[in-house]
């Protein structure tokens, strides 16, 4: 993959690349497969066309507003974020009053906790900064060295990090299969063919009517499981990453998400990336979104060569991947931003 549109867009990143070209060399290292960084990061920009960002996201539904204290991005990724926009105005006194206007008023800590509070993902830049590793492992299952290849994944994760995650591993040999919900599908089916078709490629797939019985016959022979749901989302059908580790010597549990398992904030690959700080600054020093909902393929390449050093040292682990902290690994290797 390579054109002008890629150089620009590469161009702007590589000052931050430094951490994930670190993590995808080591994978590389213990796998034998070459990652190519510019086609994790940018094949979904160049195959659905999408312009370079500025103060809104490559995508159109993440945008940076200015606040009275600084700036603010406020994500509305989902039909339900757009339904619940009149009501942010009104949480911050101000019912009636268009978004940028009330941002104007307001603080940009004021801001993101109203926004989080109607579920809408919201984040100020840097703020996740210095916060927490980008992988966290805690040991609930015996070791039992392993390689990937010919090891079973089952990936609950939608959308992008968790299916590049999977991706990456099915590449080193591991047999993947996506389960999805039958009441609730994939939304990257919405977005471009081509890339939900690379992201997916090779894997089997499994659509369930979500249950105990089911969510358990699907992990039962599982080496590894990969999610990006909030911890209780399977708990509530008795699946628990602590008691499949226990089950069998060597597993790995891959969870995604925002800001960490006991942070309950929503979040995306777009105001993830500015949590992080990883973002761009125009010639005044006000930030510029970065590339394409960059958190995104960071945290899933982060999460696959987490899984791969996990498996070398004999499994046993839930690996907790927050996609801030991913992001401001990047970003704090070259200091306030890139």
């Amino acid at each position: 993959m390579k054109n002008a549109t890629l150089d620009r867009w590469m161009a702007a990143v590589d000052p931050c690349l430094g951490p994930l070209a670190a993590v995808a060399q080591d994978f590389t290292g213990r796998t034998g497969v070459f990652v190519d960084l510019a086609e994790i990061l940018f094949l979904r920009a160049c195959l659905a066309g999408l312009p370079y960002p500025g103060r809104t996201s490559a995508g159109g539904s993440c945008t940076l507003l200015e606040t009275a204290d600084g700036w603010a991005a406020v994500n509305l990724a989902r039909t339900d974020d757009h339904a619940a926009l009149p009501a942010l105005p009104a949480l911050l006194g101000m019912p009636g009053t268009d978004l940028r206007t009330a941002a104007r008023r307001t603080g940009s800590e004021q801001l993101v906790q109203q926004a989080q509070l109607l579920s809408v993902a919201a984040a100020a830049p840097g703020s996740a900064r210095g916060v927490r590793a980008p992988v966290h492992a805690e040991r609930h299952g015996e070791r039992r060295p392993t390689d990937l290849a010919g090891l079973r994944v089952v990936d609950f994760s939608a959308l992008w990090a968790g299916p590049l995650c999977a991706r990456l591993l099915g590449t080193a040999g591991a047999r993947v299969t996506k389960v999805e919900s039958a009441g609730r599908p994939d939304g990257a089916r919405f977005g471009p063919p081509e890339f939900y078709r690379w992201l997916h490629e090779g894997h089997g797939s499994t659509v369930l009517d979500f249950s105990p019985g089911a969510l358990a016959a699907a992990v039962s022979d599982a080496d590894i499981v990969i999610e990006a749901s909030r911890p209780r989302a399977l708990r509530r059908f008795g699946l628990r990453a602590e008691e499949f580790l226990a089950a069998r010597p060597g597993r790995v549990w891959v969870s995604i998400t925002g800001y960490g398992r006991v942070d309950g904030r929503v979040a995306f690959g777009d105001d993830a990336a500015v949590a992080g700080g990883l973002i761009g600054l125009d010639e005044r020093g006000d930030p510029l979104f970065l590339g394409d909902a960059l958190a995104d393929p960071v945290t899933g390449m982060y999460a696959a060569g987490a899984v791969a050093r996990c498996l070398a040292a004999g499994g046993g682990e839930l690996l907790c991947v927050s996609m801030a902290a991913c992001a401001a690994a990047l970003a704090e290797s070259r200091g306030p931003a890139c």
